[in-house]
């Protein structure tokens, strides 16, 4: 009796400690197939430690089709269905990338503390650039990799009270070779300029157009003036109000109540 009081003890312990591990989902879902092995392994890790560094859940998933929900209920519904969220608003963010149509598509869905985190126009930007970064040309792991990135970036502008927003959105590579190019073309105005004027300096004759240069001051007298006031042109222009600023995250609730923001791309 003892031996078997013993065994159910042991046991009963063995799935206690085996709880946490069944009640945290993957964090990296790959159903479509679109990474190896090794960049699956990779993602994975990186994922985890982004969650656990910023205690939100920051997950991916890869589907072939939405088997007919729009994706972001698909994105929702796994999202809440899956045991996803950290503490009790659910904390966290959940990258869906569908291949369903070419190029693949995206949505990210948000809960509790991300929603602040990542705005409609954040969300935005960061589908442009996983896009850019290899979703339109195939490379998955690079885009996801992109996004890990970026996660990073928007979790720490957020801790500063600020996060990225419409006016406010990161500098990417692109942004700062145009301001280099602008400033060079101004430069290279500026340049242009300053040397046609010291070679106007230079020109001691020039073409005048103006016959008052040639008048002996004193030989012209006028003995008549008059001015009549014949009509006027008067053209209006419509000024345009603004409705508003924009800004921040706009949600709406998934078929489990929750509360989420999110977007597609």
């Amino acid at each position: 009796m003892k031996k078997i009081i013993c065994a159910l003890a042991v046991l009963a312990l063995a799935l206690l400690f085996a709880l946490p591990a069944f009640a945290a989902p993957p964090l990296l879902t790959d159903e479509a197939g679109l990474l190896s092995a090794a960049e699956a392994a990779a993602l994975e890790e990186k994922l985890q430690a982004l969650s656990d560094r910023w205690d939100m859940d920051v997950a991916v998933v890869t589907a072939a089709s939405t088997q007919g929900a729009t994706p972001m209920e698909f994105a929702d519904d796994w999202f809440d269905y899956n045991g996803y969220g950290r503490g009790e608003n659910y904390d966290g963010l959940l990258l869906l990338i569908h291949t369903d149509k070419d190029p693949p598509g995206g949505w990210i869905s948000t809960c509790g503390r991300a929603v602040g985190v990542f705005t409609d126009a954040g969300i935005q930007f960061i589908g442009k650039q996983i896009k850019a970064d290899g979703l339109d040309e195939g490379d998955t792991a690079a885009a996801l990799d992109s996004f890990a990135d970026w996660c990073e970036k928007f979790f720490a502008q957020a801790e500063t009270g600020k996060p990225f927003d419409e006016g406010s959105l990161p500098k990417t590579s692109g942004d700062y070779a145009r301001i280099a190019l602008l400033g060079l073309l101004g430069g290279l105005g500026i340049a242009w300029v300053v040397t046609k004027r010291m070679q106007n300096s230079l020109k001691t004759v020039r073409k005048n157009n103006q016959a008052a240069d040639y008048v002996r001051p004193g030989s012209l007298r006028v003995v008549y003036a008059n001015e009549r006031f014949l009509y006027k042109n008067v053209t209006r222009v419509k000024r345009e109000t603004s409705s508003g600023g924009g800004g921040g995250s706009s949600t709406h609730t998934s078929s489990s109540g929750r509360t989420h923001g999110g977007g597609g791309f």
